[in-house]
């Protein structure tokens, strides 16, 4: 069935937003569609149930995604997630499952079996919706990885897909990234480009028609539209390249300083947070703004152990100790719950050495002992779990409380219990309505911008 690939000039180019956009757009005009990434590294991810029972992982942008398009979020949506524990190696998540690791030199030398999955996955998915909106990954023209690529051009060359190039304008360049990405490319790959998208415009768009008609003479492609800046446009981040602060409206009474951990992971956590107009929230790595701030959120990490020694280092775990003797509060989620507590033990050397134990921060009567097999679980209202370490003990002690559960704060009844007990603030935001109206704010952007019927019909037809 139809599908085509939203490539970018670099990483945060945009590509989830045209992509999630598009999505919504096309499920409003009665078109089953379905978003799809064959890889993902972030460790922002979500827990969907898997097709023969239990739950998978995706990352979070495709999980969204399939909000947008109005349909149930699958592991064929995002059959590879690569969740970075250094800078050199990755766990691997494939088909949803742990599948062990890969480092640096495996993604050149060794991804033939993660190929296949998203390949099949593809297929799959193109098989039971009427489109596919594939989003890339990096850049199309790292031509370094392109022999062994199976996200960008290795994809389109798989299923024939049309590809269309989206640039951040906001940066500056545009034209030279997208005359530089098409130029790259090799004649096979090359006829594949159907043309570019801008995004993140602000200004006239009519002082970019010369260089878009230039644009078009020297490649031959057109431009699909132009998306403008919209400062209230933001979504569940993917990565830490979008990791940044949350504002009030201007009238905030309350601070919340979340602890930016070097391997932090499921910081979409405290976005609920950001939504509320009496608080703002912003990321620290500073003991003297945690000291300064009402509320302090530990977050969750991919290696709980090694950036507990980070936050030591940095005297973080004095201030936080500090601000939880004047019995101000602190929230420990997933890995930051278990840092909170008295003890974490390591016998099967999940996250590092074997029989490795390190003394928590003693703020909760917790212990937490890391096993082998991960723990994936659905909540209702809200939330899930996505976790190798079992913690024993209370979670809750004076302004200190821990939970093992990402995304809780997410229903609204929920964070309003937690705000009034622990700040004394009134909840006034509704995070589900405001999700919403994100995604459909993204959807009259693609429809007024871009040019909706001509990529339903290149995603239909093919590159011609």
């Amino acid at each position: 069935m139809s599908a085509l690939l939203i490539a970018g000039t670099t990483s945060d180019a945009g590509k989830s937003v045209v992509t999630t956009g598009l999505c919504r757009a096309l499920a409003r005009r009665g078109i089953a569609v379905a978003p799809y990434k064959a890889q993902n590294m972030s460790n922002n991810s979500m827990v969907v149930p898997l097709r023969g029972g239990g739950y998978g992982e995706i990352g979070r942008a495709q999980w969204i995604q399939a909000r947008a398009a109005g349909v149930a979020p699958e592991v064929a949506m995002n059959p590879v997630l690569l969740k970075p524990g250094s800078d050199r190696r990755s766990h691997v998540i494939r088909d949803g499952l742990p599948d062990g690791e890969v480092s640096a030199r495996d993604f050149t030398d060794g991804r033939a079996r993660l190929a296949a999955s998203a390949f099949a996955a593809v297929d799959d998915l193109r098989s039971r919706f009427d489109v596919v909106v594939a989003e890339g990954a990096g850049s199309p023209a790292e031509i370094n990885l392109r022999d062994s690529d199976y996200v960008n051009m290795g994809l389109a060359r798989h299923g024939d897909l049309p590809v269309v190039v989206v640039g951040d304008i906001d940066r500056g360049g545009w034209f030279a990234a997208c005359y530089g990405t098409w130029g790259l490319l090799d004649d096979a790959d090359r006829r594949l480009v159907a043309g570019f998208v801008a995004n993140k415009f602000r200004g006239d768009v009519t002082l970019l028609e010369p260089g878009l008609a230039d644009l078009a003479r020297r490649t031959g492609l057109p431009t699909y539209g132009v998306l403008p800046w919209h400062d209230d446009l933001w979504l569940d981040s993917e990565d830490a390249l979008d990791l940044r602060g949350r504002r009030g409206d201007g009238g905030a009474t309350r601070t919340v300083a979340v602890v930016r951990l070097p391997r932090i992971s499921n910081f979409t956590d405290v976005d609920a947070l950001g939504l509320e107009p009496d608080l703002d929230v912003e990321f620290v790595t500073d003991p003297a703004r945690l000291a300064a701030a009402d509320l302090v959120v530990l977050p969750g990490t991919r290696a709980t152990l090694a950036d507990l020694a980070w936050l030591r280092a940095r005297g973080l775990d004095r201030a936080i100790t500090a601000h939880a003797a004047a019995g101000r509060p602190v929230l420990g989620i997933c890995g930051g719950c278990q840092m909170l507590g008295r003890t974490i033990d390591d016998p099967d050397g999940v996250e590092g050495a074997a029989g490795a134990s390190v003394a928590g921060l003693g703020l909760l009567d917790l212990a937490t002992t890391f096993t082998a097999g991960k723990r994936l679980a659905l909540h209702d209202p809200a939330g899930y779990e996505i976790h190798h370490g079992r913690i024993a003990g209370e979670r809750e002690c004076g302004p200190v409380t821990g939970t093992m559960v990402h995304g809780s704060l997410e229903d609204d009844a929920t964070r309003a219990a937690y705000l009034r007990d622990a700040l004394g603030v009134d909840s006034r935001a509704s995070f589900p309505a405001a999700r919403e109206r994100r995604l459909d704010l993204l959807g009259d952007l693609v429809e007024q911008h871009l040019d909706v019927d001509a990529l339903l019909a290149l995603a239909r037809d093919g590159v011609r």
